[in-house]
């Protein structure tokens, strides 16, 4: 069902980090059992993905992603009998959130990372939260209505993300573009602003997200093209199967009982920012589901 386009409106319709211990060299095979003798469990955060993972104006961790993740370390609470159950929160960016799950520095990855075939080499997700695509963020008067449209421009790309990827084969294969990676979404974002770049691919609801927050949605245009199809999950380590089987029933539960309704009405319906659910995203709440995300152009992988 992936192969359908996400839709989503356009622009212009729009307590402090408790940081985890160090890192052990090497992550326990149960996760929930070091869960349970540990008493507490550490989180994966986004410093800047509005509206899935960021902090707020006072470093506290939240979110549309973030509050899914608390729902189920609420019934991680219940199943280990864990009431006072410690939650420590550790910021990744995009290039580290999968070595620190694997390092076991976090235990769950609460952001707004794609679940595709090549993470799941590495990885576990969740069933899928949300389904994004990857557009173009320009100036406004700039038209990207095919990747041709990109031939010869400066274009930023973060670094560790699926954009980075299909970007990457574009250039070598389809069209001759002057990439430059970013450490971050927020410092390709504002390369862009300042004119560094003029184009800037990423996922649509984090550059919407972007946009929204710096009060630029009048400045600023998405492609009408989306590249790929890109569903979010959250992240657990491979084969940690009974934490991941919680993680799935607080989902299941919350999709089910219609929560999920309100809960997306309150990071995706908002005085600065509006994007309506999209046809895939419903349909993963109807059916909840682990497809991997594709690209839209044949021969392309993210």
């Amino acid at each position: 069902m992936f192969r359908s386009l996400l839709r989503v409106l356009p622009l212009a319709a729009c307590a402090s980090i408790v940081l985890a211990p160090s890192a052990f060299a090497q992550a326990p095979a149960d996760t929930l059992a070091r869960i349970k003798e540990s008493k507490s469990i550490t989180l994966g955060v986004r410093e800047a993905s509005r509206p899935f993972s960021y902090l707020n104006e006072q470093k506290q961790p939240v979110g549309y992603s973030v509050d899914l993740c608390l729902a189920a370390v609420d019934e991680i609470k219940r199943s280990l009998k864990l009431p006072d159950l410690k939650v420590n929160y550790k910021v990744v960016s995009g290039a580290e959130r999968i070595p620190k799950l694997e390092a076991g520095e976090i235990d769950l990855e609460c952001g707004s990372t794609t679940n595709t075939k090549a993470r799941q080499e590495k990885v576990a997700f969740s069933y899928t939260i949300f389904v994004a695509g990857i557009r173009v963020l320009v100036p406004k008067g700039t038209k990207v209505e095919s990747v041709k449209d990109l031939d010869g421009l400066p274009v930023a790309l973060s670094k560790g993300t699926t954009s980075e990827k299909l970007f990457t084969q574009l250039n070598a294969n389809e069209v001759k573009m002057q990439l430059t990676t970013f450490n971050s979404n927020v410092d390709a974002y504002k390369a862009l602003k300042e004119g560094k770049v003029r184009a800037f691919p990423q996922d649509d609801s984090l550059l919407m997200g972007l946009a929204a927050y710096d009060n630029a949605l009048d400045q600023l245009n998405l492609s009408s093209v989306a590249l790929s199809v890109e569903p979010y999950a959250i992240m657990l380590r491979k084969g940690d199967t009974a934490l991941g089987a919680i993680v799935d029933r607080t989902l299941s539960r919350l999709y089910s009982g219609g929560e999920i309704q309100a809960l997306y009405g309150k990071w995706f319906a908002t005085d600065r920012l509006t994007i309506q659910m999209g046809r895939l995203t419903r349909d993963s709440f109807a059916r909840p589901n682990k497809e991997a995300g594709v690209a839209m152009l044949l021969g392309y992988s993210i």
